[in-house]
């Protein structure tokens, strides 16, 4: 059998993590299996659908990296692969249900069913939705009313008794007593639009889909789905139920647990990477000991046996150590391409700003970027934290505090002395030999009496404008001496006022 599996969002909003896992899950089980992976968008909503969603949706999966191997972009063998572009099909198949008995139509107006929700909200009766009203009207009469121009839409008939079972190749086999199955569901509209379980059982079939991978979420449908199955004689996929994706306090994820579209993590400054090997864990295993894989091997990895059945957990820090690793493995090109459009955001890259180099400004900058890279990376959990890291790079610092100069034990004048002697010290350093630059400021501490560190420590505040920042005379070599000297010359003027 060769393994056909679909994506099947609905473009009324952005992309979020919950569709992003189950896109992903999809796609690893297509790869591991030699099958095809398959975009379907169900846009029967068309009050919410909209085209920025679609853009979004293809912008999102072009960063994270995987793609489907037929779509609506794409195209295919089963086109079009957009629902309201085949509402024909769901007009002959709603149709055919009704001729071969499974299925009625319904001419109760929303007036009808409005008293009918109201009247069981009142007496909170068992028996909730709708009540069969047009289910015993003769087929006959029925059709000669519909041929009259009468509104009407199509419900699909549940069996009255019994049950229906499945079996999902995660939970195991699933029995749902057919009285608690939402009673006789719409299936066509009487403005000829197909809702998600026509739509989406006749979609399945004709675009040969064996196996519907989603969120335990959709249970409820399964057994709905199961009885169109059987109606109209056909082969149902395979179903396989993954486990939910909580927020740490046990609620189904959401906005209130932070970021949840895949926008907001973009523009957090994560990476693709990490994003895609977290969620790729969420409610799965891969090889144990390892939690690092490149998306090659979770396609070769991937099995529905290794998947929970318990709910996972979003945890926002395990996906901060995740991005800060894949920060990590960049090289100095790759990550200063990739923390570049943050310091251009945060107004740091223009030209105007570099006025010390006799370089081009913007071959300066690039090259102070691209030197920089070095010095941050191990600093940097999200690529929105290099400007504020790399800012003294590109901007004089605000002099601080004159209390941030002085070293533990130490007062303000000596802070000052050990300011001036270690300043004076920078004209004449080769900073193309760090070892010697510190052996010359160990001696210059020794001589002046003076731990190593109570030396550095105003000279780093001077420089950068912090007591912590990345290595200091590294830092010197990329601002240049000039620029670091003239930054002393001010802390000092403020430490002596």
């Amino acid at each position: 059998m060769h393994v056909r599996v679909r994506y099947a969002p609905s473009p009324t909003g952005n992309q979020h993590i919950g569709g992003v896992r189950t896109a992903l899950i999809n796609y690893l089980f297509a790869r591991a299996n030699g099958g095809t992976f398959v975009l379907r968008l169900e846009d029967t909503d068309r009050s919410r659908s909209s085209d920025a969603y679609v853009k979004n949706l293809y912008d999102t999966f072009k960063w994270l990296g995987f793609y489907w191997d037929e779509g609506p972009d794409v195209g295919g063998p089963f086109a079009p692969y957009v629902q309201s572009e085949r509402f024909d099909l769901y007009k002959e198949h709603a149709e055919r249900l009704v001729a071969m008995d499974r299925a009625y139509y319904c001419f109760c107006d929303e007036e009808r069913l409005s008293k009918l929700r109201a009247a069981q909200a009142e007496s909170e009766t068992a028996d909730q939705g709708y009540d069969r009203h047009c289910r015993s009207i003769p087929a006959a009469e029925a059709a000669a009313r519909v041929a009259a121009g009468e509104k009407a839409v199509i419900r699909l008939k549940i069996p009255l008794e019994g049950s229906t079972r499945f079996i999902d190749a995660l939970l195991g086999e699933i029995e749902w007593k057919n009285e608690d199955i939402s009673p006789d569901p719409v299936l066509l509209k009487s403005d000829g639009f197909p809702t998600y379980h026509l739509a989406n059982v006749v979609d399945d079939h004709f675009m040969e889909i064996t196996h519907v991978m989603r969120a335990q979420e959709w249970i409820p449908s399964a057994p709905l789905h199961m009885i169109m199955y059987r109606a109209f004689g056909w082969e149902a996929p395979e179903l396989v139920h993954l486990p939910m994706v909580l927020g740490q306090d046990g609620h189904k994820l959401s906005k209130r647990h932070g970021a949840t579209a895949v926008d907001e993590f973009r523009k957090g400054g994560y990476l693709p990477e990490a994003l895609v090997n977290y969620v790729s864990h969420l409610g799965c295993s891969y090889e144990e000991g390892r939690e690092l894989f490149p998306l090659a091997d979770l396609e070769r990895l991937f099995k529905i046996e290794k998947l929970n059945k318990a709910p996972a957990v979003f945890d926002y820090q395990k996906l901060e150590w995740y991005n800060g690793q894949y920060i990590r493995m960049k090289s100095d090109a790759q990550l200063a391409a990739l923390v570049s459009p943050y310091l251009v955001e945060a107004g740091l890259l223009g030209a105007s700003r570099d006025v010390a180099s006799d370089v081009a400004p913007d071959a300066s900058v690039q090259a102070r970027v691209l030197g920089a890279m070095p010095l941050v990376r191990e600093r940097l959990h999200f690529l929105t934290d290099a400007p504020g890291i790399m800012r003294y790079l590109f901007e004089e610092p605000p002099v601080p505090a004159a209390e941030e100069f002085i070293p533990k034990k130490l007062d303000k004048a000596r802070a000052a002395e050990l300011l001036a002697a270690a300043g004076a010290l920078l004209p004449d350093c080769d900073l193309d030999n760090l070892v010697s630059v510190e052996e010359r400021y160990r001696a210059e501490a020794a001589r002046l009496g003076a731990k190593f560190g109570d030396l550095m420590m105003p000279l780093r505040v001077a420089v950068t404008g912090s007591r912590m920042s990345p290595p200091l005379f590294e830092s010197v070599r990329l601002i240049g001496v000039g620029r670091a000297v003239g930054r002393v010359e001010r802390a000092l003027a403020a430490l002596r006022a």
